[in-house]
């Protein structure tokens, strides 16, 4: 029973349920009461339809199925109108894929139709190439789209249903990253010599990636059900548990001192060692929310026990009676202490949101039809990743097409949807997908292969069709070979039910195979976007992300710590910034055609960039205000800085060396802040000199 709960609390339970209610009701409705040739392809437009679903209310999600269903049923029309006549399908076909991979650069929603129509044309030329036997052509695609309208409406019911599900499952997916991340940056917490840090500092960077993801789906979460209106009840509460999880990850992100130096300050302590476990308790903590969130199980507080940081207070004290005085590492540690306080303070706060609170937020989606064509002419370069991916992949399908008429002209649409399926905006995701798509085809023909002798022919078979419906949902986002594989053995047993079943496995392997090349051969040769030829760009979007991050610090301390929407977007861009960079270098990685040692430099740039939004970090979780003097003197450097990571972005855009910031360690008036009074002021200043020491390091390294 533990495990069924399990399965029931999952993210992907309810996708899986509504997928096979509709597959179901399908199978049921043609067999006993509608046309029998007219299960295929409304099977297949049902599958479409939930690949173009989002995670949206149902006001939005009305929305996006009438620009699903405008858009499908353009594009099957297109497509039935076109297919007898290869010229102007060959026309069709790039223009097509053009227009629609671009109309994904309007926003997230918009690129998940655009693919979703995508592969309902593709479905619709493999429904019109299994049409043999039926009298009307034009019925197979009236069926597509009724397949699509029926889950569609299953859909919307759903959500109206269960209205807050999606949210649930947002928060849980955000409190589950955020302590990976904690658990990560708990590791650099070992006072050990010789650590590879620089190994850290990457997987800090990569759970930092999921969890700037997992926030802006939370986000868009909540902005979608809760709009312009005061949240009350349960939506505050988790509105509440949000900016929690926002002040979580600033607090967890900072860095107070260099980990390697206070490695070795504390070396002979046991300090570190304190501070590693107080994090890893805190994920723990919040690893048992998300649990309770997915679970809807009562909610209990994610503070730390006061004992745990009583310990950690006892053993500073000890050390500052018995060790030698440094102010820098008292300072660094005092520092850390209060950051893990005030974070338990704002978690015992959770859910109280003040009457004159901002609890504004922001969302990535087009207000209007103008926005939204607004940011498509803004791709419309050839420096633009979607552009590029645009052409690669209307290429690549032209070029599927061509090859398929000339091998097999009435059966080879696989090799198009394979193109469709395997060619992505990176190499190194195209390489994965390819071994997936093979490895994943391969083992569903094998398996349908397998079935179509054990099982009787017939209307027997269509429970297992449906299942491997189902199944694919359940699988296409963690295990993508294994939802190829059970998609595999769902059109094959659509082929059976034309009388195509052992016909259809030896050219769909072979189809795959050619498909697979093509988009091989598309993301190598058609405008190769090679992420060391963008990663200047990015690196330089994140250099001045950090500097309009830093100046809204500057504001805070100077008018007082608020959480406004203006700061809250400033940080959000700077995150989001950095974790671009961390995942193009990651494709970096995995791409051929550059040196070792560029890619070691780009490492270099992610290490440096991540010490940088550290220490902003560190900024921003300890926002107070300051006397007037000391607000101007620090404001005057913030501006200086933010000012050198300006002119270091356009250095590093142009690809052209820079020289080291001068006249801010210490020589620009302020005293060296060890001699300040007052320890914020110190922790200020030196956090000032870091960033001036992450803005040489950056500049140090060679243009790529």
């Amino acid at each position: 029973m533990r495990r069924l709960r399990e399965l029931a609390e999952s993210d992907r339970f309810a996708d899986v349920v509504r997928v096979l209610f509709a597959l179901t009701g399908i199978a049921v409705w043609c067999t006993m009461a509608g046309p029998a040739d007219a299960i295929v392809p409304a099977l297949l437009g049902a599958i479409a339809c939930a690949l173009a679903e989002t995670d949206d209310a149902w006001r939005g999600r009305l929305r996006g199925l009438m620009v699903t269903l405008l858009c499908f049923a353009v594009a099957a029309a297109a497509v039935k109108a076109s297919l007898g006549t290869p010229v102007i399908f060959a026309l069709l076909l790039p223009l097509g894929t053009f227009a629609l991979v671009m109309l994904g650069a309007a926003s997230g929603r918009y690129a998940t139709i655009a693919t979703a129509t995508l592969i309902l044309s593709v479905y619709t030329m493999i429904a019109s190439d299994g049409a043999g036997a039926t009298t009307d052509g034009w019925r197979g695609t009236l069926a597509i789209l009724g397949g699509a309208a029926w889950y569609g409406s299953l859909s919307l019911l759903w959500s109206a249903l269960a209205p807050q599900r999606a949210v649930r499952h947002a928060l849980a997916r955000l409190f589950a990253s955020l302590a990976d991340l904690i658990e990560a940056k708990a590791a650099l917490f070992e006072p050990v010599r010789g650590l590879d840090r620089d190994a850290l500092d990457l997987a800090v960077s990569r759970r930092n990636l999921r969890t700037v993801d997992a926030l802006t789906a939370a986000r868009g979460a909540l902005l979608d059900r809760i709009g312009r209106r005061q949240p009350r009840g349960r939506a505050a509460a988790r509105l509440g548990m949000f900016f929690v999880a926002q002040d979580i990850h600033e607090r967890i992100s900072s860095s107070h001192y260099p980990y390697d130096e206070l490695a070795g300050a504390l070396y002979h302590s046991d300090l570190m060692f304190r501070f590693g476990r107080l994090l890893r308790l805190q994920a723990m903590a919040c690893r048992e929310r998300a649990d309770a969130i997915r679970r809807v199980a009562p909610l209990r507080s994610i503070a730390l026990p006061r004992a745990a940081l009583d310990d950690v207070r006892e053993a500073m004290a000890y050390r500052r009676r018995h060790d030698p005085p440094d102010q820098a590492v008292d300072d660094a540690l005092s520092a850390l202490l209060t950051n893990m306080q005030r974070l338990q303070e704002g978690i015992e706060d959770e859910g109280s949101l003040r009457e004159d609170a901002d609890i504004a937020l922001q969302g990535n989606e087009p207000a209007s039809l103008r926005e939204a064509l607004a940011r498509v002419r803004l791709r419309l370069d050839r420096r633009s990743m979607h552009f590029r991916h645009a052409m690669r992949l209307a290429v690549g399908m032209l070029g599927g097409y061509a090859l398929m008429l000339a091998l097999h002209p009435r059966h080879g649409y696989w090799i198009l949807l394979t193109t469709l399926f395997v060619c992505q905006p990176g190499y190194g995701a195209t390489r994965r997908r390819l071994i997936q798509r093979v490895a994943g085809t391969t083992a569903g023909l094998v398996a349908g292969w397998a079935l179509l002798r054990l099982l009787p022919p017939g209307d027997w078979r269509l429970p297992v069709l449906v299942a491997s419906g189902a199944a694919f949902f359940a699988f296409r986002l963690r295990r993508y070979t294994l939802a190829t594989g059970v998609i595999t053995l769902f059109v094959l047993l659509c082929f059976d039910r034309v009388g195509a079943g052992y016909d259809a496995i030896g050219p769909r392997l072979l189809d795959t195979l050619l498909g697979a090349l093509v988009a091989a051969a598309a993301i190598r040769w058609v405008l190769p976007d090679w992420r060391v030829r963008r990663l200047d760009d990015i690196v330089a979007d994140a250099l001045l992300a950090l500097g309009r991050y830093l100046e809204r610090i500057a504001d805070q301390y100077a008018h007082g710590k608020v959480d406004d929407l203006p700061y809250r977007i400033a940080r959000r861009d700077a995150h989001a910034a950095l974790a671009a960079v961390a995942g193009n270098v990651a494709e970096l990685l995995a791409e051929p055609g550059h040196p070792r040692d560029r890619g070691e430099r780009s490492l270099r740039r992610l290490s440096a960039l991540q010490a940088g939004l550290s220490h902003l970090s560190t900024l921003g979780a300890h926002r107070q205000r300051l006397a007037d003097a000391d607000a101007a003197v620090f404001r005057q450097r913030a501006q200086r800085i933010a000012g050198g990571f300006d002119t270091l972005a356009a250095h590093v855009r142009a690809g052209t060396p820079m020289q080291a910031l001068h006249g801010l360690d210490g020589s620009d008036g302020v005293p060296p802040d060890t001699g300040l009074p007052d320890e914020t002021l110190r922790l200020v200043h030196r956090q000032c000199r870091l960033l001036v020491r992450v803005h040489d390091r950056i500049a140090a390294i060679e243009p790529a």
